[in-house]
């Protein structure tokens, strides 16, 4: 695909990528257990209980929680499964349908011995585009990673890699919106040739590559946009941990854009 391409594929529709399970039934492993360093990580980061001399995490210790009432023994377990969720979800919250799910008393009760989320969403911080609201998602749902223009770094790319690897996650979502700042500033600066102050200057150079110099004002910023959320989930497809799981089926890493304008969600790659 043209890095400058954009594809959409209709109201709330992802499009499941290829070579993966389209059925939502595919086999889930749960987490590996850990000792030692390994599992004070998993405590601190997965928000785990100690039990005993153990820790309650994996091996279905834990019932995820379900859409709307109830709960479910089993969250959205395929790639192709969790991006059906979220496309649901940013349907529910297009037409003003949400319904807020996992918020009840039961829920933060059940989450305190343990997470169990199915897909890590990469997003900006601008504060028009919070994962939860759009996908229409609750505690214990998604695992949320924001930087400015969904810059790469090491704690991203960590923050990212932890969800994949020690959750067992099978999605990871790079989300672009229209009317970026980080990404307008990026295409100032380097139509300017003015430095920025700070560690701002860091975030726009990671922008730069993702220019889109064919295109002129308003457009330039907005093929960036979309340029730029392809080039990440190329880069954290690249990472070699998790591309053996996308080799295999386990993970799909996929990019889309947020538009503010009709709050749709759509698949770009």
């Amino acid at each position: 695909m043209n890095p400058n391409e954009r594809t959409d594929h209709g109201p709330g529709d992802f499009a499941a990528p290829t070579a993966i399970d389209t059925t939502g039934t595919g086999a889930h492993a749960g987490p590996r257990a850990g000792t030692g360093r390994r599992a004070l990580l998993r405590a601190v980061v997965g928000g785990t209980a100690v039990v005993g001399a153990g820790l309650a995490l994996g091996g279905g210790a834990v019932a995820a929680p379900a859409r709307g009432r109830g709960l479910l023994t089993e969250r959205p377990s395929t790639p192709a499964a969790a991006l059906k969720e979220l496309a649901e979800g940013n349907q529910r919250w297009r037409r003003m349908r949400q319904e807020h799910p996992h918020e009840s008393e039961e829920i933060r009760q059940v989450l305190v011995s343990g997470q169990n989320p199915f897909a890590v969403v990469l997003g900006c911080i601008d504060s028009r585009v919070p994962p939860e609201l759009v996908f229409d998602q609750g505690l214990g749902d998604l695992m949320t990673v924001r930087s400015a223009g969904e810059v790469l770094d090491s704690s991203v790319i960590g923050s990212v890699a932890y969800g994949v690897l020690e959750l067992d996650i099978p999605l990871i979502l790079v989300l672009g919106h229209q009317s970026c700042g980080a990404v307008a500033a990026a295409v100032e600066a380097d139509e300017s040739g003015e430095e920025l102050p700070g560690h701002l200057q860091y975030v726009v150079e990671q922008i730069f590559p993702s220019i889109d110099h064919s295109q002129h004002g308003d457009a330039r910023v907005d093929a960036t946009v979309t340029a730029h959320a392809l080039n990440v989930r190329r880069q954290l497809a690249a990472e070699p941990d998790l591309a053996e799981r996308v080799a295999d089926g386990r993970l799909a890493v996929v990019a889309a854009r947020y538009e503010l304008a009709d709050q749709r969600v759509h698949r770009i790659s």
